[in-house]
């Protein structure tokens, strides 16, 4: 569903004051890809008729829209991805790719849906390559930038949600094979190897179980319900940022008022006392 997936394993545990940020980010971005190929692998069999259809009629139109869908999202993957986790990881950034792409989506859906099965060209594949780089950012969600994008370019409801699906798979694949060679080459912890598996086959299996739900959802179902809780959830994270930063830290008191010193009395002779008696009892 075009809700984002990453932002929810961001900002689930920050609401919920987890210590999910303490985590390696090569170690929590691989467990995100990794719930990604789980959910893969239960579209491609809960999918595979419309898949094998698909394959049926592959030509070399549909394959240059599947690599014109592709290369940008592994471009800018390879070349991006730990900058973006390092800037952009945040509550506040998330927040924010949370409703652009709300908004994406409520524009794009106001197109017409002139264009339906097997009509996607080359221009069309770009947008989809694009919009899946402009889902590495977290909150713009993958299946929400190539719905609006291929909204944008005419096709109907149920068509955008076919290609989403298309165009993402190799893209998931591709991700989930870079990040497990990664994970192999620098070794990973039991724990950690106990936590991605469970991960993986939580996806799949509930993603398998909700094929009847996903065809119902693709229906010709307008984006706005998903757009009105993106936003919703971002509302949530900036007025809770907005309170933390109004919040006076516990450990910092307020700093006692300066008193002013007492003013001296002078002596006859104009010599303050205080230091006519100091000097005096250096005298004596």
């Amino acid at each position: 569903m075009p809700v984002s997936s990453s932002a929810h394993l961001v900002l689930l545990p920050w609401l919920a004051g987890w210590r999910w940020d303490r985590l390696d980010p090569e170690l929590r971005k691989s467990f995100e890809v990794a719930l990604h190929a789980g959910a893969a692998g239960a579209l491609l069999v809960g999918q595979r008729r419309v898949i094998a259809t698909e394959l049926r009629h592959f030509d070399a139109r549909r394959a240059a829209v599947l690599v014109l869908s592709f290369a940008p999202p592994a471009i800018a993957g390879y070349v991006l991805e730990r900058p973006i986790e390092r800037r952009l990881g945040g509550p506040a950034a998330t927040a924010a790719g949370l409703l652009a792409g709300a908004a994406a989506m409520v524009v794009a859906d106001l197109a017409d849906q002139r264009h339906d099965r097997g009509e996607a060209r080359p221009a069309d594949g770009l947008a989809l390559g694009l919009a899946q780089a402009a889902a590495l950012v977290p909150g713009v969600s993958r299946n929400g930038a190539t719905l609006a994008a291929a909204r944008w370019r005419g096709f109907s409801r149920e068509q955008a949600n076919m290609l989403s699906r298309t165009v993402a798979l190799p893209v998931i694949v591709a991700a989930a094979l870079l990040k497990g060679a990664r994970l192999r080459k620098r070794g990973i912890d039991p724990g950690m190897r106990r936590a991605v598996v469970a991960g993986v086959a939580a996806s799949f299996a509930s993603t398998l179980a909700s094929q009847r739900l996903i065809r119902l959802v693709e229906r010709d179902r307008a984006l706005w319900p998903y757009a009105a809780y993106r936003a919703a959830v971002a509302g949530i994270v900036l007025a809770r940022l907005w309170r933390r930063g109004r919040r006076i830290p516990p450990d910092v008191a307020p700093s006692a008022p300066r008193v002013a010193p007492a003013p001296t009395a002078p002596s006859q002779d104009g010599v303050p006392a205080t230091r006519a008696a100091r000097d005096g009892s250096r005298a004596r």
